[in-house]
């Protein structure tokens, strides 16, 4: 392990650009300019009819100061939690923010590659980071972590590996004196959300969810924190009041219902069937891709490659940002089939010139 204290240099590589704080770059700045959006991880489909009316609602409610209180109710009703168990955010990056700045932590961990905002809250709030990079196939195996870690931060399922950890492995990780923060930001996007611990009150043990990518709402900034009153209670004092918009409330009342969570599997089956199907054009072209469960696939296709594909129209996110990976490693968001064929087929040019 490296303990990270100073910003990470530019990286040395060659796609598009060069950037200055790998911590800081995110797959949103891949897109535009025309590009066919593979860069991004929110489902490609549109807005159940009932969140659009959630939304406009919330928006007819914005003439009001907001209170997240209705929205922590029912979220704690989905989880079959009590409501002092629930804190509502403005997004995960947000409770990332919090958790990092509500201690003066002594040796956080934070498992990579991963998501790399919780690093990022950490090193702006003034800590001194240790990185636990995981070689691949990039599984959490617990004996890596340092018995001296008072908090460890993974995802699971892992941004941008895909990697789904077993909840037992996760849960060993608790002890006294630790705090054991889960990013299950993309764990809605599993069929059944096998391995959740949304559900599990253990002491010491912190989820964090997010509505933004499966339910196609980034803009509007809503995810919720997880875990036992104490440690929400040192959370919420950190909040800065009204932080969760009326939107975002209402988002979260519509997506805590039965009627969402039959939508929710849905969505997810729908997603293993398109992965299953770029998975198999990916090797189809002799690309390496680490199995993946939920909404995108870590593929190595090479260097240069994420360039080469920007030029033929189509944004995927650059890996090499992440701690433990390089330039030869891209993450593709899934799509629907008529998307990934049109991907396959410019990897398939790409390669072929290569």
């Amino acid at each position: 392990m490296r303990a990270l204290i100073a910003v990470r240099p530019v990286v040395e590589v060659s796609p598009v650009e060069r950037v200055a704080d790998p911590l800081l770059h995110h797959g949103d700045v891949e897109v535009g300019d025309g590009l066919l959006d593979l860069a991004v991880n929110v489902y490609a489909g549109p807005r159940p009819p009932w969140l659009e009316t959630a939304l406009l609602a919330g928006l007819d409610a914005s003439g009001a100061y907001p209170s997240a209180t209705p929205a922590e109710v029912a979220i704690a009703r989905h989880h079959r939690r009590e409501p002092d168990q629930v804190l509502a955010t403005a997004g995960a990056a947000e409770a990332f923010s919090l958790i990092a700045r509500s201690q003066p932590w002594r040796r956080p961990v934070v498992v990579h590659p991963q998501f790399t905002e919780p690093h990022a809250a950490l090193r702006q709030a003034g800590h001194a980071v240790h990185e636990l990079v995981l070689e691949h196939p990039f599984r959490l195996d617990p004996a890596l972590v340092p018995e001296g870690s008072d908090l460890v931060m993974v995802g699971n399922p892992t941004n941008p590996t895909g990697v789904l950890h077993p909840a037992a492995a996760i849960r060993s990780l608790l002890r006294p004196g630790r705090t054991v923060v889960v990013d299950e930001a993309f764990m809605d996007a599993v069929p059944e959300e096998t391995e959740t611990l949304a559900g599990e009150d253990l002491p010491g043990l912190v989820v964090i969810r997010s509505l933004t990518k499966h339910w196609s709402i980034p803009g509007i900034r809503a995810g919720y924190v997880l875990g036992e009153p104490p440690i929400l209670r040192g959370l919420r004092a950190l909040q800065v009041p009204w932080s969760v918009s009326s939107p975002a409330v209402a988002a979260m009342l519509a997506c805590s219902t039965e009627e969402a969570r039959a939508e929710s599997r849905r969505r997810a089956l729908q997603l293993a069937s398109w992965r299953a199907e770029l998975e198999r054009g990916l090797r189809g072209l002799g690309i390496e891709v680490v199995p993946s469960t939920t909404s995108f696939v870590l593929a190595r296709v090479g260097v240069g490659v994420h360039r080469a594909l920007r030029e033929a129209g189509i944004a995927v996110r650059r890996a090499d940002t992440f701690p433990g990976l390089g330039p030869r490693w891209v993450r593709i968001a899934v799509r629907p089939p008529e998307v990934t064929a049109r991907l396959v087929s410019a990897l398939g040019d790409v390669l072929a010139g290569a």
